[in-house]
């Protein structure tokens, strides 16, 4: 493991300048006379800022939009790339609408394609036909979102199939190359995304073949990641060792519960990922994306499977709630703009937000505690609206309490507290009580507070006083915030129908022949129904599929369980036989799904050439991950375009 880590970058002084870049508003003030002192890891000037945006967009634009993959396999052509009304303000207008506070572009996926006007290779914008060559996408979604009042950051793959050289150190100072262009040109960058996908099969400048790479000594991370700083030192680096942020470990928007911002000093580990460990050396806190639809990048097959405004709020109380940032992937469609159905899930879900969080129902209350460490630390700060100002006991008093008195009728279901978080996370478990009718009463019970943490309440409580009962911590507290809420439920937006001709509904397909009872949920078009059966061992899985009558059929697609249960994965690959008759097959192809264990993203599989088809047999030969059973939510299939 190299030992150029995440704290050494710190302590190396790579760090400096942060306090002048710093929005002002943020700025760290002088800790007041006999504050704490920090207990554990404290993050950094740059993640203070960036525990605060809680909320931000994904956006995949790209080759992939185009061709209907997730996973480009480097050789398309840049002719591909002509998006028919491009419209960056309508896809920052529709972040914004979601309560989105920043944006981050995939300026270069796996494919290669780069969406700005790069010199460093031909595979770029400049040699599609938008705008005649001249178009600069990164340029145009960084303006808007700039007049929108909306941070900017970018995405750039390590991964990239199209390079020759990658793989070796050539690709390398390519790499380089493209992180100096872009932290250099689009101004202040708020985030830079590295993703984990990195090496396999490839186009490779026409090699056409698989190369592997041992990530952390190819790349040198620490030397990348301290390259983005001195261009960009308030931008938060995403993911490897080193970086300022990590996954959550999933691609389906769930922190773990708890979910701690500390992480130890060595290579990630998914599980340790997803909620964290306690009291841990690194200040490295999770990121939770998801992205609005099954996919990454905007499908047709896909129109009337976007997240309800009600899975948006799940979504939210899975990461927010829980002291992650939120990042939401909104996919641009073939015109360059988000779908309208998207949009109106977006603002949906973004007005039962702003709603619920307007209104602090615990203004007007009088604050007391069963410990306080003096003036500057008294129990009234928790209510003054001032992230930097918060309530405190003395040292040694670990397990201090609370107390809210409330004006009459305060009815609540939601319950917001935060930790003053440049002294660390010194609160291990929690509970909050109220005082309902002459009682005190539970009603909850977690760990970690952190950056903040949420309560939902099944109902809401009217309530004479609530308090907060510290259960156990290291160290003295330091909260800076108690508010209450009344949730307002997000308006219910119906799901449209596909817009996509070429796509099959395969609502009166009818199985004829499969591994298990129960395959019928594979062609409801509803990705929480899921067929699961047991893994395969000598005899694969398969399911034979009636079309009811014959079509043109150029490929299949399946998606895998969006939300799989403990020991269940999505199948490795497949194998594909057609027929027109149900008693002649023939051979349609066979292959592996591409990162379908961790993206869980539907996957589309076109035949070499459109072919008559009336029955279809899918086989399916071991699963993803070890696991006892495999699951899958849909099969699909389309016509030629």
């Amino acid at each position: 493991m190299n030992d150029f880590t995440r704290r050494t970058l710190i302590s190396s002084g790579i760090a400096t300048g942060l306090a002048a870049t710093a929005a002002p508003a943020l700025a760290k003030p002088a800790a007041p006379s006999g504050a704490p002192k920090p207990w554990g890891a404290t993050p950094s000037k740059r993640q203070l800022v960036w525990h605060r945006r809680e909320r931000y967009a994904f956006i995949h634009f790209s080759i992939n939009t185009f061709t209907g993959r997730e996973w480009g396999y480097g050789d398309e052509s840049p002719d591909l790339f002509n998006p028919t009304d491009f419209d960056p303000d309508q896809i920052v207008a529709a972040a914004k609408a979601g309560g989105m506070t920043g944006i981050v572009l995939t300026a270069k996926h796996h494919d290669g394609f780069c969406l700005w006007p790069t010199k460093l290779t031909e595979h770029c914008i400049r040699n599609a036909p938008y705008k005649g060559g001249k178009g600069d996408i990164v340029g145009e979604i960084e303006r808007a979102a700039r007049r929108a009042g909306l941070a900017f950051g970018l995405y750039l793959s390590p991964w990239d199939r199209n390079h020759p050289e990658y793989g070796r150190q050539g690709y390398i100072d390519y790499f380089r190359a493209q992180i100096v262009e872009l932290c250099t040109r689009y101004g202040e960058l708020f985030e830079f995304w590295f993703d984990g996908a990195n090496g396999g099969d490839g186009y490779y400048g026409g090699a056409r073949e698989t190369r592997k790479i041992d990530a952390p000594a190819y790349y040198k991370w620490p030397e990348l990641i301290a390259l983005v700083h001195k261009h960009q030192p308030m931008a938060c680096t995403f993911d490897p060792l080193g970086a300022d942020i990590r996954w959550v470990g999933n691609e389906d928007g769930v922190a773990g519960d708890p979910c701690w911002p500390t992480m130890p000093n060595h290579p990630y580990v998914q599980s340790e990922g997803n909620s964290g460990v306690r009291g841990a050396p690194l200040w490295w806190p999770a990121e939770t994306n998801t992205s609005i639809r099954p996919g990454w990048f905007y499908h047709a097959d896909e129109d009337a499977k976007v997240k309800s405004p009600a899975r948006l709020i799940r979504f939210f109380d899975e990461s927010v709630a829980r002291g992650t940032n939120m990042h939401l992937n909104l996919p641009p469609d073939r015109r360059g703009r988000i779908a309208d159905h998207d949009v109106a899930v977006l603002k949906s879900f973004g007005d039962a937000i702003r709603a619920s969080f307007a209104t602090d129902l615990a203004q007007g209350a009088v604050a007391s505690a069963s410990h306080v460490r003096g003036p500057a630390f008294a129990a009234s700060k928790v209510l003054d609206n001032d992230r930097e100002t918060y309530w405190s006991a003395p040292d040694g008093v670990t397990t201090p309490t609370l107390t809210l008195d409330l004006p009459p009728n305060r009815s609540f279901d939601l319950i917001r507290l935060r930790e003053y978080l440049a002294l660390g996370v010194r609160v291990t478990r929690f509970a909050v009580e109220a005082e309902i009718g002459g009682r005190w009463q539970r009603l909850a019970t977690h760990d970690c507070i952190g950056a903040q943490r949420i309560i939902r309440l099944p109902a809401p409580v009217t309530a004479r006083r609530v308090r907060l009962v510290i259960l156990e911590a290291p160290a003295c507290p330091a909260i800076s915030e108690v508010s209450l809420f009344r949730s307002v439920a997000p308006i219910a937006v119906a799901p449209p129908a596909s817009s996509d001709p070429t796509i099959l509904s395969p609502r009166n397909w009818r199985v004829v022949t499969s591994s298990a009872p129960g395959a019928n949920v594979m062609l409801d078009n509803d990705v929480s129904t899921v067929w699961t059966v047991p893994a395969p061992t000598a005899t694969p899985v398969s399911v034979t599929l009636d079309l009811r009558e014959a079509f043109d059929l150029a490929g299949f697609s399946l998606t895998p369980a969006r939300h799989p249960e403990k020991d269940t994965a999505p199948p490795r690959g497949y194998r594909a036989e057609t027929s027109t008759d149900g008693t002649t097959w023939t051979a349609a192809g066979e292959g592996e799904f591409p990162n379908i264990a961790y993206a869980l993203a539907t996957q589309r599989v076109p035949f070499t050439a459109p072919r008559p088809v009336r029955y279809l047999r899918l086989s399916f030969a071991a699963t993803a991950l070890p696991a006892a059973r495999m699951a899958i939510a849909d099969i699909g299939a389309f016509t030629r375009g």
